[in-house]
């Protein structure tokens, strides 16, 4: 039977898609190789049919080298078996109490999870997506735990705290390619066993093991502004801000261990919602994410252009080039006049740029070649842009910055800029003018 037309476009059109995505996957994927990833995963997602998904693509983490360790929660399991034997959950300060009856439970929860999740992993049918997969998922008494203790007169009994973490073994496994899953006990020198919170164990496991990424999978969208939209990126200080203003005792405890690990030298945290099929590979290798991502400072540093980011430079400035837009460049002369470059950059990524040439007057500069990535443009680049650049202007003892466009009037104009002649710019730019295209002179004075 000969295939449709119709459909054979569309699986080509499929497969050309695929291939700039890849493409753009791959700083990403030489970036994360040998890094430390800390996944945390709700005991809900480990309920959800779509679960073994997940697995698939924490695999695919993997075997591009990713160094992985896994926590999952178990609230929803344990309440579950609570309920079955009819035992009623005490909690005190958002913290369940856990005495001997309940221990016994979540020692079961956790076992039985435990025990799931290594049948996952060891899946390797041929046509399936961990097809020829060899991957060992490691368990122990890495974590070391104490008492809770009483606190205001609450006997938290086999609910503990963290003491330590065996990074030691942990490091050993994970460079033999081993991934460490880790259930919320803890163990104390005593024998004892000590249920302890998921959340927070992947949160201290991560500072621990100064680990790249902490990954929080669960039904959270994200963290949301006061117009319940997405923040897809925020420093701990944003956040701060935003715990003034949460009410619920669950999120703010949340949100600050987000902060301490993030100050305590974790590069970034990600926040993504489990109900999005391939949520994890769309946070992790698209340069916009699905999710919330939280960093000490800016995901995009604005900084001054080397001898590398002239194919960035160039990706960026080509479209608008071809339009008339800028005035062509060759690549030799990119070269000699990189130096004069300011790059916004974003994971690795250029997405922004702008140059300054100080004319020989000393007095004068030109700005040329602003651009910002499509994606990215009408949110504010631009001016920070300018705003070092403007800065650095000054440094020099610069008196004016002047430009020439063809179709950007009345942006400059928002900038500050004012309509000026020929005869105001530099000696030197009035000689090369280009009368064929006829440029608007605008200048600003600082």
């Amino acid at each position: 039977m000969k295939k449709n037309n119709s459909n054979i476009k569309t699986e080509q059109h499929s497969e050309i898609d695929f291939v700039p995505w890849f493409r753009n996957a791959a700083p990403y994927i030489n970036a994360f190789r040998n890094q430390i990833f800390v996944i945390y995963f709700s005991g809900d997602v480990l309920d959800d049919n779509e679960f073994p998904s997940l697995i698939h693509d924490i695999t695919l983490l993997n075997s591009l080298g990713v160094k992985l360790v896994l926590v999952h929660g178990a609230r929803s399991q344990i309440d579950k078996k609570l309920k079955q034997h009819a035992i009623e959950s005490q909690y005190a300060h958002g913290l369940r109490v856990t005495n001997y009856n309940t221990m016994q439970l979540i020692k079961e929860a956790s076992g039985s999870i435990r025990i799931d999740l290594e049948a996952l992993f060891s899946t390797s049918l041929k046509y399936t997506p961990m097809a020829g997969s060899q991957i060992n998922i490691i368990s122990g008494n890495y974590v070391l735990a104490k008492p809770k203790g009483i606190i205001d007169g609450v006997d938290y009994l086999h609910t503990g705290d963290i003491r330590k973490i065996d990074t030691d073994s942990i490091n050993h496994s994970l460079n033999a390619g081993d991934v460490i899953l880790l259930s919320p006990l803890g163990y104390s020198p005593t024998g004892e066993v000590f249920n302890i919170n998921g959340e927070d164990l992947a949160t201290q496991s991560s500072i621990e093991l100064n680990a790249n990424k902490l990954i929080f999978i669960d039904d959270s969208q994200g963290i949301l502004d006061h117009n319940n939209q997405l923040i897809k990126d925020l420093t701990t200080q944003m956040l701060s801000e935003i715990i003034l203003n949460t009410e619920k005792k669950e999120l703010v405890r949340h949100y600050q261990r987000i902060i301490k690990a993030c100050e305590s030298g974790v590069k970034r945290v990600h926040l993504i919602d489990r109900n999005i099929d391939g949520s994890l590979l769309i946070e992790l290798f698209t340069q916009n994410g699905i999710g919330s991502l939280i960093s000490t400072d800016h995901l995009e540093d604005i900084r001054s252009a080397n001898i590398e980011d002239i194919n960035g430079v160039i990706d960026l400035i080509k479209p608008l080039e071809e339009s008339g837009l800028l005035v062509k460049r060759s690549y030799e002369k990119l070269e000699t006049e990189i130096h004069n470059f300011y790059v916004i950059e974003r994971d690795s990524k250029i997405i922004g740029c702008v140059a300054m040439f100080i004319a020989d007057n000393q007095k004068q500069a030109e700005l040329a070649c602003m651009a910002i990535k499509t994606e990215y443009q009408s949110q504010g680049r631009g001016d920070k842009l300018f705003k070092h650049l403007f800065k650095d202007a000054l440094k020099n003892n610069i008196e004016q910055i002047f430009i020439l466009t063809t179709q950007a009037t009345h942006w400059f104009r928002e900038q500050g800029f004012v309509k000026a002649s020929l005869e105001e710019l530099p000696d030197e730019k009035q000689e090369f003018y280009n009368f064929q295209r006829n440029s608007a002179v605008y200048i600003k004075s600082l």
